[in-house]
Order: structure tokens, then C-alpha cells, then sequence
């Protein structure tokens, strides 16, 4: 009967790690030169001897191949070129967060007035906005002030967004959720894209782009929940 094998932590499999130089410890591989040619069936130390003379790195491209391919290149290079293409691919992920926007039920239409244009900010922005109305001691018996102050918001936003999550309570707090339409979410990748190639033209022509900043992101402070005062009130990020 087959005894089971105990767990060694030195078994775990390692994440891919591309082997360079003198860590390829096959006998031949197949080699690309520098100018991207091919150059055949190598012993790796004769690949290794070229790249060598050629002030490179031999590194290993292909390990699944038969021989493995390597090819010749400026490994240190290389790994800031792939830093960037990670780098660049991230920066045109179309992320959207959830912009959280909190009010109370007494909070006045003045205040009100400078949410909405917070909110309209974050959806041209590409982002989703969370309406949250606080209720503090007996307010939790009047929800119908907490629908009438969203009653109040939602026709400001109706041209640019739609409306997610309908206004529902959690614990002591009336929330809705709405989302920017597709027109506003095609300006956003439009822009998105835009920024993307000026940023590619500058570096071709060797100028340091400098981002705008985010319209889309309204610098106020957070709240403070434990405050009763009305003026504490601001829209969160």
C-alpha cells in the first residue's frame, strides 16, 4: 500500500521565472539573434559565447519549445520595456469606482445644490455615484425626508445617468445608486484615448507628459459622521 506523501513546502510550484544566461542549463537551444533573425541549433554555450561577444544577454523565451528558443538581447532592457507595456495596459483598463455621496435629512437645498454638481462631476468622470442619507436618533421615523431629498437630486442627473439601485435602506440610512449612460461612458473612452496618445507622441518626441488633472474628481474633505452639524456634510471620494 502506498504511503501518502507529506506536504514539504519546498514542492509548492514557483511562479514563472524566465531563466537568462548561465540559469539555462539545457544542453542546445534555438537561437534568434539581436536583428530578430534566426540563427538555428546552438549549443546553449555557444549562444551563450555569441551573446556574450555581442555585450547581451541570452535569455529564454520559449522554455516549451523543442529545443527551447532563446534569444539575444539586452535583458535588463527588456524587463523595463515589459514593465511598461504592464504599466501602459493598466492605464487603459476601464475601471469605475463607486463615488460615495452622503447627506442628512436635514440637510438644506443649498448643500444639496453643491452635491448634485459634485455627482455630476463623478459621473462625467466615467464613475458611479452612491447616494447615502444618514439618519441619527428619532430621524429613522421620518424616511419619507430621506425620498423626498433623492426625489429632489435624481431629476438633476437623469441626463447623464441611470438609475442602478433603486432607493432602498441599509440599517439606518436610505441609499440609491446611480450609473453613467453609454454616451457618457463613450466621451469618457474618447478622452481616456486621447490622453493615452498624447502621452505616446510625447515619448516618441522625448517630452515629459504631464497629466491634467481629473476634472471628474471634486477636492472636498470626507464628513464626519459623529458631527450633528449640518456643515460637515461633504461628498467623499
Amino acid at each position: 500500500m502506498a504511503l501518502s506523501q507529506r506536504f514539504d513546502p519546498r514542492n509548492q510550484q514557483r511562479g514563472f521565472q524566465i531563466r537568462v544566461n548561465h540559469r539555462i542549463r539545457v544542453p542546445e537551444v534555438r537561437v534568434i539573434g539581436p536583428d530578430g533573425g534566426m540563427m538555428g541549433v546552438m549549443t546553449t554555450q555557444e549562444a551563450l559565447r555569441f551573446a556574450q561577444e555581442q555585450g547581451l544577454d541570452l535569455v529564454e523565451v520559449n522554455p516549451k519549445a523543442e529545443p527551447p528558443v532563446c534569444k539575444v538581447l539586452d535583458f535588463g532592457k527588456y524587463k523595463y520595456e515589459e514593465k511598461k507595456k504592464a504599466a501602459e495596459a493598466r492605464r487603459k483598463q476601464s475601471v469605475v469606482e463607486v463615488k460615495e455621496i452622503k447627506l442628512r435629512p436635514k440637510t438644506d437645498d443649498h448643500d444639496i445644490g453643491f452635491k448634485v454638481k459634485a455627482a455630476r462631476r463623478f459621473i462625467e468622470g466615467g464613475h458611479k455615484v452612491k447616494f447615502t442619507v444618514r439618519f441619527r436618533g428619532r430621524e429613522i421615523t421620518h424616511p419619507e425626508k430621506a425620498q423626498e431629498q433623492l426625489d429632489l437630486i435624481l431629476p438633476q442627473l437623469e441626463d447623464i445617468a441611470n438609475v442602478e439601485t433603486r432607493a432602498m435602506m441599509e440599517a439606518r440610512a436610505m441609499t440609491i445608486m446611480v450609473a453613467p449612460k453609454p454616451a457618457v461612458m463613450q466621451k469618457v473612452a474618447a478622452a481616456r484615448a486621447a490622453a493615452e496618445k498624447a502621452r505616446a507622441d510625447a515619448e516618441k518626441e522625448g517630452r515629459v507628459y504631464v497629466e491634467e488633472p481629473d476634472a471628474s474628481m471634486p477636492d472636498l474633505e470626507d464628513d464626519d459622521d459623529d458631527d450633528d452639524d449640518d456643515d460637515g456634510d461633504h461628498a467623499e471620494s
